[in-house]
């Protein structure tokens, strides 16, 4: 009895600890040795000390060539804490080589539990690309769609093929939120402004995002909306453009119900085109998402899914993003292939059988794509070469 008694206690214990949280982390190599730091988290605090033993691990990336080597270390958490930071010593070169990788290993810790123990630490080598990192560069190819589709007719376009943005078509909306919405509801570090969007050898349309400080924000971009100009029920919508890359960038193409002023939002429906929440430690650059929001008998509901490319990013080329909408049904498409479709015949998503408005722009930061980090290259830019809606005759 005294025995089994023993072992329900350890049970118990091991049950309450705190557990090593942590996720794989990137870094651009400079040309010189930086220092770098990667968070160390519990999923609840401890009630005792805890002390995490580290080391690193070789990859591909050399020790103390490509990275200095640690051994026998420790992180301690104080009682109550969550978080801790390592330092690390990335060395940089000025030579060309691939992108690389080694390890932090964490072997063993005192009054917490280690689910997983490795984490990856790669290595972007910016020596290959650097002449053209933050600098607007017009991709030569990339998918198109036609100008006419059979039994239906184009309805709207914008070839953004003049000298200005058309105030026909499209005003800004500026600021943060605030103070109604500050971080327009995600949490979001941009401040959008008229000068983040222009257009370029009169054929592109160009969104840009900056690292600049601007009423109290670290980073400016635009935001453009047809409200009130350019709006419609139904039909197919396709949107031609090469989007941005990186750690905290997060570039979207979408719409919202035209009664938004009058019953708020998600009661007005909304349908995402595209979104791309950018980060390479993850392979987000290759996905894009396809969603729609709505009130359903009184709560937010959400449906979508992705698109990812089987090589290279959406940076790479340019993309056409569209929809087919009609009073049953929503279908996404990339390069007109579906990846995602909705049945909108229920009562409660009504919102979809009403007209909505466009808006383009990049976020920077917020909930979703988290913030920008070392590895983030800025300026980062969304060019769109067109927009058209056709419906059916």
């Amino acid at each position: 009895m005294l025995q089994l008694f023993c072992c329900s206690d350890i049970t118990t214990s091991i049950v309450n600890l705190s557990a090593l949280t942590f996720d794989d982390t990137l870094f651009i190599e400079s040309n010189i040795d930086q220092e770098v730091q990667v968070r160390l988290s519990l999923n609840k605090p401890s009630l005792e000390t805890v002390v995490i033993d580290y080391e690193t691990l070789s990859g591909t990336a050399m020790p103390d060539k490509d990275y200095i080597t640690l051994q026998n270390k420790r992180a301690t958490f104080e009682i109550g804490e969550t978080e801790q930071f390592i330092a690390l010593e990335i060395l940089g070169d000025q030579g060309i080589e691939s992108d690389e990788e080694f390890y932090l290993y964490f072997p063993y810790a005192d009054n917490a539990m280690i689910v997983q123990d490795t984490m990856k630490i790669s290595i972007l080598n910016d020596d290959v690309d650097n002449s053209t990192a933050g600098i607007l560069v017009i991709p030569e190819k990339g998918y198109e769609t036609p100008l006419t589709y059979e039994g239906m007719s184009l309805v709207w376009q914008d070839e953004f093929d003049q000298t200005a943005i058309n105030a026909d078509n499209w005003t800004f909306q500026n600021g943060d939120g605030c103070p109604s919405l500050c971080g327009w509801g995600n949490a979001e570090l941009q401040y959008y402004t008229e000068d983040n969007a222009y257009i370029v050898a009169n054929n592109y349309l160009v969104i840009e995002a900056l690292k600049e400080q601007r009423s109290g924000r670290s980073y400016t971009s635009s935001k453009l909306i047809s409200q009130g100009k350019q709006v419609f029920k139904y039909g197919r919508i396709d949107i031609r453009a090469n989007l941005p890359y990186g750690q905290g960038l997060w570039p979207a193409l979408w719409m919202l119900g035209a009664n938004h002023n009058q019953v708020g939002w998600p009661h007005c429906g909304e349908i995402d085109i595209m979104e791309l929440i950018g980060g390479n430690a993850n392979g987000r650059d290759n996905t894009i998402h396809g969603t729609v929001h709505w009130q359903d008998n009184g709560f937010k509901a959400d449906y979508g899914t992705s698109s990812i490319l089987s090589e290279g990013i959406y940076n790479d080329e340019f993309h056409v993003f569209s929809i087919e909408w009609d009073e049953t049904k929503i279908t996404w498409l990339r390069d007109d292939k579906v990846f995602n479709r909705i049945d909108i015949t229920s009562p409660y998503m009504s919102e979809f059988n009403q007209p909505f408005w466009f808006i383009l722009n990049i976020a920077v930061g917020g909930s979703w794509p988290g913030n920008p980090n070392i590895s983030t290259v800025l300026p980062q830019y969304m060019v769109i070469d067109y927009i058209r809606v056709f419906q059916i005759n």
